[in-house]
């Protein structure tokens, strides 16, 4: 998780969305109906949207395969020091050990950098807009009027992450004695929920996942020069002449939204649904 946040955040995001080409070469349409399986690539360690075989992305895999008719592969994997080399391997062309490619890759940065920078994929389908935010205990942290609120205060993180780093940074390293370094988000905002920390940063979905909106744990908006103000919008990517699937995905994730499927599947882990 950290290290797919990392690489999303330090670039500037937009929303963005490849256009689709109407109509699909019979080639295609063929190959499609044949396959009778929709491979799904997932990251491994990326709570609460996949991991340990469940999440958000999973059950969103799940309802994709069932609206095109198709059986569901799944394909977890660890994420790679790139994002390039993820839509390499688990995309284009596959892992050099034989893993894949999948059909289609979830949580893909709708991003037009990284899509001028892989002319063999194609990123569309926005499902979801993710934040940082900062997370604090009403009973040590009864009010909050920016960081200085918490000078003192113990604020937790994900090491090597985005959120580590705009902590120990801020405000020429004010914060860097009260910061607390925990192997992931999800661990530092159990120890949030148990006392033994006053604040965390993390994304948005991480905490609601945690604390399924429960008053005693508000979140906040914090502005960080490194951070995108809007965050960071994510979709799907699959290989670029793929028209026919990506056009069929589209309409998919456009169903679930109109239908409310798509929020009962965020709902289900306590996270509230941000279309982009």
């Amino acid at each position: 998780m950290r290290q797919l946040l990392r690489r999303t955040v330090l670039a500037t995001l937009c929303f963005a969305c490849a256009s689709l080409g109407a109509n699909a070469a019979p080639a295609e349409q063929e190959k499609l109906a044949q396959s009778a399986i929709l491979k799904v690539a997932v990251y491994n360690d990326l709570a609460p949207f996949s991991v340990n075989g469940g999440g958000i992305d999973i059950d969103l895999a799940h309802a994709l395969a069932a609206k095109l008719g198709l059986k569901l592969t799944l394909l977890p994997f660890n994420a790679g020091d790139d994002l390039s080399e993820d839509l390499r391997n688990m995309v284009w062309k596959g892992h050099y050990l034989g893993y894949g490619p999948a059909d289609v890759l979830l949580h893909v940065p709708v991003d037009r950098r990284l899509m001028a920078a892989n002319d063999k994929v194609q990123i569309f389908a926005p499902y979801y807009n993710e934040t940082v935010r900062l997370v604090r205990s009403v009973k040590t942290v009864p009010e909050f009027d920016g960081l200085d609120s918490l000078a003192g205060k113990k604020i937790g993180a994900e090491k090597t992450s985005i959120a580590a780093m705009v902590l120990l940074g801020a405000e020429n390293g004010k914060f860097r004695d009260d910061v607390k370094i925990y192997p992931s988000a999800i661990d530092a905002l159990e120890k949030l929920k148990t006392g033994e920390l006053d604040a965390v940063l993390a994304t948005r979905s991480e905490i609601e996942s945690v604390f399924k909106g429960s008053p005693e744990f508000p979140l906040e908006e914090v502005a960080f020069p490194r951070l995108p103000r809007q965050g960071w919008v994510v979709g799907m990517a699959v290989k670029k002449d793929e028209l026919e699937l990506a056009k069929q995905l589209q309409a998919a994730t456009n169903e679930l939204f109109a239908s409310g499927e798509m929020a009962k599947i965020f709902a289900k882990y306590g996270v509230q649904v941000v279309k982009p």
